[in-house]
């Protein structure tokens, strides 16, 4: 198995308040293929953050990813996707199914928590989106 890496981040200056996404799509041999990022309006964190995964799935199948490595910072966008943790926001659950929907398009998709630091360069492609935003 081949696993595509996937970073996302959402971000929102104000929670809610502006919101932009960022997304950085590396192949299997570890070069970055995709760099994208877009305002979102005006959004709470968890559903920039949401909003980010799925911007970052679709442009994974479209580049041809079978096997998807997804990382990102929020805990609670992991734990709700791998089932831990109850999908109890009513604004989070389409959005929740719709990752969904995407998954099953993959042969494999796999969920990490990882630190910040981690996920350096889609946070700051989502955090310039929030600021050039509405």
């Amino acid at each position: 198995m081949r696993f595509w890496k996937l970073f996302a981040d959402g971000s929102s200056k104000g929670n809610p308040g502006r919101a932009g996404i960022g997304v950085v799509l590396v192949n299997p041999e570890g070069r970055t293929v995709v760099c994208a990022s877009e305002p979102i309006g005006v959004a709470t964190n968890n559903i920039a953050e949401y909003k980010a995964l799925i911007r970052g799935m679709e442009i994974a199948l479209k580049s041809g990813a079978e096997y998807l490595q997804v990382c990102v910072d929020s805990e609670l966008l992991v734990k709700q996707l791998i089932g831990e943790y109850k999908v109890r926001a009513s604004n989070l659950l389409p959005l929740h199914n719709e990752v969904r929907r995407l998954q099953s398009q993959f042969r494999a998709v796999e969920y990490r928590h990882v630190p910040r630091g981690a996920n350096e360069d889609a946070d700051k492609l989502a955090s310039q989106a929030a600021e050039e935003g509405n």
